[in-house]
Parts: C-alpha cells; structure tokens; sequence
C-alpha cells in the first residue's frame, strides 16, 4: 500500500468527512478513496487538519499518552485578565460525554494583534459594543470541543477558532481549503515520530511544484 498524506486548511463549515451534506472534505480536492483524516475539526472552526492512510501515524499522533502539541488561535469575546489566562493554564473543569472533566495543563498567551488568518466565510458578525481579544492556547489532548468549551468555562465564550499548528506541522502560508501532499519523512519529522528508514519515503507525489509542501490540485 502506497502511504500518502495531505495537510489541509479546512474552512470553516465544512464538515471533516467525505461524505453527506456539502460542504464535505471530498469538495476541497480529489483525494485518494483510502484516506481519511486524523482526527477532526468541527463544522464551526477552521485550520490544519492531516489527512492520510497511514494506520500507524494516526494511532501515534492520537493516543492521548503521547501528549502532542497543537496550536489553537481562539478570538474571545470580552478581554480575559490574568486570573483567566491563570485558570485555563492551570486547566478547567469542563464536560466531557455528560461528565466532568479537568484538562490538563495548557499554555495559553494573550495576543497584541489579530494574527494573520485567511479570512472567514461569513466572518464573525462586528459588534462594537463588545470587545474581542484573541488568545493562543497550545494543548496536549483534543477532547471535543474541548477549547470552546474552556474559554466558556472561565468567562470568555469562542468567536472564531483556528487549528494553527500540529506539533511541526503549520497552516502558515495556506488559504482556506488550500491541501498540499508531503512526504511520509516531513510528517514524521515534524511530528516527532520514529519510523523504520526503510518505509520511510522522502518525496510527495507532487513533486513538480516550487512550493516546499506542492499543492495537490483543488477542484474549485
């Protein structure tokens, strides 16, 4: 079997599956009928997601014991203070399949400026009577929902969510929809994951594009 792997901008309300009520992941691109996505982001937020056939990088990056990074730009409403970014670090108490739950410790930072994102289609609705701040929370598990609902706990319901990174893997120069092919040893470097020299495959099919990771064809 022939290992391939895809990183995607998903936009926001598309569904990340391949079938059922568009918009649906199979809109985006014409990707291989074996692939699926490791792990999901929900309809109502954006940003990186991986997408592959490969059985043994999934388990890796999923099971919770390995503690992989992921990089969340969350835009709040209201401003939080230093107690609230002190509590969402510490972790909350939030729910998690009808009980509670205390996430783990995150690092969480208060953002100067909006960062650079592709716009949103619609974008969040202005209202100038309430405040927005934008937080960066970097955390180690993906229970569902698990950042709206920690910003919710500590005062500061989620506007606009965005997956930014994956341990070394990053959305930084993607639009909206935007997929690209790596090769098996990009995503395993910067994952940080072992894996047998010999299975190990240092180019991505899309090899005649300039760009460091090509860009699979879009359909749009």
């Amino acid at each position: 079997m022939s290992l391939r792997y895809f990183l995607i901008y998903k936009p926001f309300n598309t569904v990340t599956q391949f079938s059922g009520e568009p918009p649906t992941l199979k809109e985006l691109a014409d990707f291989p009928p074996d692939v699926y996505p490791v792990g999901r982001l929900d309809k109502d937020s954006e940003g990186l997601l991986l997408i592959t056939n490969d059985k043994q990088l999934n388990h890796a990056l999923l099971n919770p014991r390995f503690r992989h990074e992921k990089t969340y730009y969350a835009q709040v409403e209201g401003i939080p203070d230093a107690e609230a970014i002190r509590q969402l670090e510490a972790g909350v108490t939030i729910t998690v399949d009808g009980k509670p739950y205390q996430t783990l410790p995150a690092t969480v930072r208060l953002l100067a400026e909006e960062p650079e994102l592709p716009p949103r289609n619609p974008p969040i609705r202005y209202r100038a009577q309430i405040p927005t701040a934008w937080l960066e929370i970097k955390i180690v598990e993906g229970k569902n929902r698990q950042v709206r609902k920690m910003t919710a706990a500590v005062g500061y319901p989620t506007l606009r969510l965005v997956r930014w990174q994956f341990e070394g893997l990053t959305a930084a120069g993607f639009d909206s929809g935007a997929v690209r092919e790596l090769s098996q040893q990009e995503v395993y470097t910067a994952c940080r994951i072992p894996a047998r020299s010999e299975e190990i495959s240092s180019k991505p099919r899309f090899s005649q594009q300039k760009k460091q990771f090509p860009k699979l064809k879009s359909k749009k």
